[in-house]
């Protein structure tokens, strides 16, 4: 089996509720499709969701980097040589985390159509479904609270509000969505990078009496030792996310007890591959791990989704980033009841084609 053809385009899609984090508004988001064709009359399909604040990627530069980068290097070549072909492309994507990702996907796509057998079966298969939270960006309080009893309706058990802007109003507003949904509920925060270790630990103390279950990337990921810092005085687990983008940050948080969890977004990390060595690292420090996701269509979901179900702990999924798009082309690609993911259980990714 040769690959005879590799196909990318972009797509924009337009979230039907805008939301806010620490740093912005999202209203749209623009997404990178592959197709990779095989001799045998196989298809492999990824999703790229480049996002210059985190990946430093545009659109533009995926599209560039599949034509100049990809193409050459795995034209003609065995799609089923997984390993073999991500080191080619190693040093040329080394700056577009986001294609390499896509191309990741498109591989293990191949391989689990040729296996006839789901990736996370041919991963490890240790679970078949998983419970993700789902995000209320910085809101009013009355306005985060009503959307988390419309989350919690909905069948959703983990709710993650993001905050970042203002710890005392951030306080407030955890409060009262505890009071809101009850004690069942699962709390998770996220303060994208925004606080100083004296906000985090107000934030965290003044949040103490509602229990929630984790603070996200409290501090900026450039300043490792203030999150070690935080993590030292939390009594809550404190998690990386924008500190992680490869192995060896991994490593080195690790390595120094910087963090409790981590999270890792195929986005980030170049793809499934390279994920699944990070998940190592943190399985070696007994660090938990949470898989997270970018304004993804759902064929990025499900690439995250077949990772996070196939390692035991991975305890934690934060999948939401296809919940709001509209026209999105892999609409279906994973299967939501109840605030549970669940696979296609298909051969691949569960995408059979993209329209």
């Amino acid at each position: 089996m040769r690959i005879t053809k590799i196909e990318s385009w972009e797509h924009s899609m337009r979230l039907e509720e805008p939301y806010t984090i620490a740093y912005e508004t999202i209203e749209s988001t623009t997404n990178v499709f592959v197709r990779i064709e095989t001799s045998e009359g196989i298809a492999g399909y990824g999703c790229a969701a480049p996002d210059l604040e985190v990946t430093g990627e545009t659109a533009e530069s995926v599209m560039k980097a599949c034509r100049d980068s990809v193409e050459p290097a795995l034209k003609g070549a065995d799609p089923l040589r997984i390993a073999l072909q991500l080191s080619k492309l190693k040093k040329p994507l080394a700056a577009h985390p986001s294609a390499k990702a896509m191309i990741d996907m498109a591989l293990y796509d191949i391989l689990g159509k040729v296996a006839g057998l789901p990736v996370y079966k041919l991963l490890g298969g240790f679970r078949d479904r998983i419970r993700t939270s789902i995000t209320i960006g910085i809101l009013p309080v009355d306005a985060t609270v009503n959307k988390a009893r419309e989350f919690t309706a909905q069948g959703f058990k983990a709710i993650k509000i993001k905050g970042g802007l203002d710890a005392e109003e951030d306080i407030e507003r955890v409060i009262r969505v505890r009071e809101a949904v009850g004690e069942k509920i699962e709390i998770r925060f996220d303060a994208n990078q925004e606080y100083s270790v004296k906000d985090a630990l107000r934030f965290i103390d003044g949040t103490r009496p509602v229990k929630i279950e984790l603070i996200e990337q409290p501090t900026p990921r450039g300043h490792p030792n203030e999150l070690g810092s935080v993590t030292r005085k939390a009594p809550i687990p404190v998690m990386a996310d924008e500190s992680i983008m490869n192995l060896l940050d991994v490593f080195r948080l690790a390595k120094r007890n910087l963090v409790d969890m981590v999270n890792i977004k195929l986005m980030k990390v170049g793809g499934i591959f390279e994920a699944l060595h990070i998940n190592s690292v943190a399985h070696a420090a007994n660090l938990e791990v949470m898989v997270g996701c970018m304004d993804e269509a759902a064929l990025g979901i499900a690439g995250g989704l077949h990772f996070a179900l196939a390692r035991p702990n991975v305890l934690y999924a934060d999948l939401d980033g296809h919940f709001d798009l509209a026209d999105d082309p892999t609409a279906g690609s994973v299967i939501l009841r109840n605030g549970i993911l669940y696979t296609r259980n298909e051969p691949g990714l569960g995408c059979e084609g993209i329209g």
